[in-house]
């Protein structure tokens, strides 16, 4: 099956170049996908430069959300992920996410960094991760460890028939509470995680926390 890999990225200029290589080595058909969210720092130059993937620009920084449908425009394989360019998140786990949806054992998989042995980020992210997924639990029931986990991969026409509206870091609750009400089937598989700081350029916000939080509750009750 082939995989479609999103990178959407904003100011990952001494990142960029390495993840696309170490998603180029992983041993899987495959697509990567770039899209600059509007970069000032020359991502994008830097990006121009890389051989073997699809490039997409944004004028202006529109959000994590935004780039990620950009991507989805453009994907051609059976499968999606969404692939940060910071290095948090390891490619070679590729193969085992894929293996529940090629096995027919789930729609959705999520990569979870509270189900391996992994070092935790900042206290307040990790408790904010915790309770989201506490969240998304009670309100869809699910039975999920790790909803803000970036390593969220699609079978590309369900991901596709979602109608996202998503903009910022909301994209991870908002594809959560919409895979969970169409009753689609998510699989959690244990993952690798290397967490940064922010002051090594980490970008989500305690505000996109309360966002996700509006966003599983809106979706539940109103939509």
């Amino acid at each position: 099956m082939k995989l479609s890999v999103i990178i959407p990225v904003y100011n990952e200029i001494n990142t960029i170049a390495e993840i696309i290589e170490r998603v180029g080595k992983v041993p899987v058909e495959k697509e990567i996908i770039v899209v600059d969210d509007g970069s000032t720092d020359g991502t994008d130059k830097k990006i121009d430069g890389l051989p073997g993937i699809k490039t997409l620009k944004h004028e202006s920084n529109l959000g994590k959300g935004a780039a990620i449908r950009t991507g989805l425009a453009l994907a051609s394989g059976e499968l999606v992920i969404i692939q940060d360019a910071d290095l948090e998140y390891d490619p070679d786990d590729y193969l085992k996410l894929m293996a529940p949806i090629k096995e027919g054992l789930a729609d959705a998989v999520y990569g979870s960094r509270n189900l391996g042995n992994n070092k935790p980020g900042t206290m307040t992210y990790k408790w904010g991760g915790i309770f989201l997924s506490h969240l998304a639990n009670f309100l869809y029931g699910l039975k999920i460890t790790d909803e803000a986990t970036c390593y969220k991969l699609f079978k590309t026409d369900i991901l596709k028939s979602l109608n996202l509206k998503c903009r910022r870091f909301e994209f991870c609750p908002e594809v959560t509470a919409k895979l969970a009400k169409r009753g689609y089937k998510i699989k959690e598989i244990p993952i690798s995680y290397s967490p940064r700081s922010f002051s090594e350029g980490k970008k989500i916000k305690w505000t996109d926390g309360l966002s996700a939080i509006f966003t599983l509750i809106k979706l539940r009750f109103f939509s």
